[in-house]
Order: structure tokens, then C-alpha cells, then sequence
């Protein structure tokens, strides 16, 4: 019974899943971003060299 009192009274998974659950959603949110960064850059670089290469 002191087994189960204390299997119950245990957080240190659900702390995992948070902390995992968290770190999850900033690689979606960095992806994200640097999805839209890419995007912007290549069309800087895209007007960066028409404009020196002519």
C-alpha cells in the first residue's frame, strides 16, 4: 500500500512531460520563424544581386 501511496504522490514524470511538452512547442515556434526569416532573406539576396549584377 506505501508503494502506491507513493507511485501517486510521484511528479517527476509529469515534469518530463512538461518540460518536453514545452520544448516541443519552441522548435515549432523556431521553425516557424525561421521559415518566414528564409523566405525574406532570399528575396533580399534576390534583389541585392540583380541590382549589382545588373
Amino acid at each position: 500500500m506505501k508503494f502506491i501511496n507513493k507511485l501517486l504522490r510521484d511528479e517527476q514524470g509529469a515534469t518530463a512531460i512538461e518540460y518536453g511538452l514545452i520544448a516541443a512547442l519552441i522548435a515549432v515556434a523556431a521553425m516557424g520563424a525561421m521559415g518566414t526569416l528564409g523566405g525574406k532573406l532570399t528575396e533580399t539576396f534576390s534583389a541585392v544581386s540583380s541590382k549589382m549584377g545588373g
